[in-house]
């Protein structure tokens, strides 16, 4: 991912306008977040490094954009969570799964890096063994793009289902197939984003590797994740 603040979103942009009648604005201390998530005190020294503020910024529920709820997609909350190092590539996993875990519903998030701003969310939805609590899923983050970056309107859909499937969709790393389900989706991008570490890893060590037989090994092994990413991308 381009990490450029001056590109111009895309037409599949990832940033939305969202409905004035969607707005919640409301700064959500972090303590708030501790009571209900309760996180070690290393997680808690995390989010006092790299986390400036974090804003509760929209709510997109049945009374606010006039969709109908569904099940696993009740609501779906907008937080812009500002980073304090504006030159960061990011944020710890760890303070993201934290603040999922203490909000019930699925989330979106703005990461705010000084005059820069990127998506980033992971597939959310109800347990199949407690529907009160929430099973997280991989993260996937957009491309930097300027702050004051064009946004897109928000998706045509029929329930906040829907709609969650296509904001969810504009920061996977490679469109969904023909009938593939959310789920799905989210899974095969999980596998792919897996097997891309694996192989940075390998092409590391392959660099680092001196000997001709084991650089052979490693090649191979290089070769075979390439055909699994080919097939669960192509």
């Amino acid at each position: 991912m381009s990490d450029s603040h001056n590109a111009a979103p895309p037409s599949d942009s990832p940033l939305f306008a969202y409905p004035p009648a969607a707005a919640f604005k409301r700064v959500l201390p972090k303590t708030r977040i501790y009571a209900h998530a309760r996180p070690s005190r290393r997680l808690q020294k995390r989010f006092a490094e790299e986390v400036a503020q974090i804003v509760w910024a929209y709510k997109l529920a049945p009374e606010t954009i006039r969709l109908a709820a569904r099940p696993e997609v009740p609501e779906i909350q907008i937080f812009a969570v500002t980073l304090k190092d504006a030159a960061a590539p990011g944020v710890s996993e760890g303070i993201l799964r934290c603040i999922d875990r203490a909000i019930g519903f699925p989330i979106i998030f703005e990461l705010l890096a000084g005059d820069r701003v990127r998506a980033v969310a992971a597939y959310k939805r109800p347990s199949e063994a407690d529907s009160a609590k929430w099973v997280v899923g991989d993260y996937f983050a957009s491309q930097w793009l300027a702050a004051d970056a064009d946004r897109s309107p928000l998706p045509v859909a029929l329930d906040l289902g829907a709609l969650y499937r296509l904001l969810l969709g504009r920061i996977m790393p490679h469109p969904a197939r023909d009938g593939e389900t959310l789920h799905d989706h989210a899974e095969r991008m999980g596998r792919v984003c897996l097997l891309e570490r694996d192989r940075r890893k390998l092409e590391t060590q392959l660099g680092r590797e001196k000997q001709f037989n084991r650089k052979v090994e490693i090649n191979a092994q290089i070769r075979t994740l390439h055909a699994q990413l080919d097939e669960l991308t192509g």
